[in-house]
């Protein structure tokens, strides 16, 4: 076959045009629970938000102001679905599960007492050295981390030049932060993600992510795109 008759080859898909926005995603913590700071819930069901845990929901909702919203995503657990009702009313997104955004899984620490976990030797670990660290049946710090980091790839590429906002737990969006901001997995127990807090990933191709916010409880939202 001569050069004149070979097949062209397809051009890629093309990128997004230079100066484009970032795709903008909010890691929501979901609001408390009648057993957050006690218990370690895990992936177990039928945990549901309490009246305050309703109220910050309600919040963040309120926060996104004129916010154009591209798409709500949520972890399958109840307290997380239900933080993301209001933001899916407001918005007229439906909430779609994603299963990148579960809670970590602690197998046989599920259910278990904070007070009692923290009195186990693991639990230096846990706090000092958590990339070495598996929950006993459950899953490890590293693989928690490259689940919500692979999720949140997908969902930027799903929705390039958008906003996603994503209803998570506290660990897996450490984590997410922790890597966005290239910062060991072994230092992410020095994040704080309070319940109903917001923080803020930009993703812009070919560069690295930008952490807008973290942990925020107050602040517009709307603030976070340009006129």
């Amino acid at each position: 076959m001569t050069a004149a008759t070979q097949p062209e080859v397809p051009a890629p898909p093309p990128g997004p045009p230079p100066g484009a926005p970032g795709t903008l995603i909010l890691l929501v913590r979901h609001g408390v629970t009648p057993t957050t700071g006690r218990v370690l819930p895990g992936r177990a069901p039928g945990l549901h938000l309490s009246d305050a845990g309703r109220a910050q929901a309600d919040k963040v909702a309120e926060r996104l102001g004129d916010l154009r919203v591209d798409a709500v995503y949520s972890s399958p657990l109840e307290r997380a679905c239900e933080t993301a009702e209001p933001t899916a009313a407001r918005t007229g997104q439906e909430v779609k599960h994603d299963d990148g955004l579960l809670e970590c899984d602690f197998g046989d620490w599920t259910g278990a007492t904070l007070a009692d976990v923290a009195a186990l030797p693991e639990w230096q670990t846990v706090q000092h050295s958590p990339s070495t660290f598996r929950f006993p049946n459950g899953e490890s710090f590293t693989e928690m981390q490259a689940r919500i980091v692979g999720s949140l790839e997908a969902l930027r590429t799903a929705h390039v030049g958008g906003v996603v906002v994503c209803f998570s737990h506290a660990d897996p969006i450490k984590a997410a932060v922790s890597h966005a901001l290239g910062t060991p997995l072994d230092l992410f127990q020095r994040i704080v993600i309070s319940p109903g807090s917001v923080s803020a990933i930009s993703f812009v191709e070919d560069q690295a992510p930008a952490v807008l916010m973290v942990n925020s409880t107050s602040e517009p939202l709307s603030g976070l795109r340009g006129p």
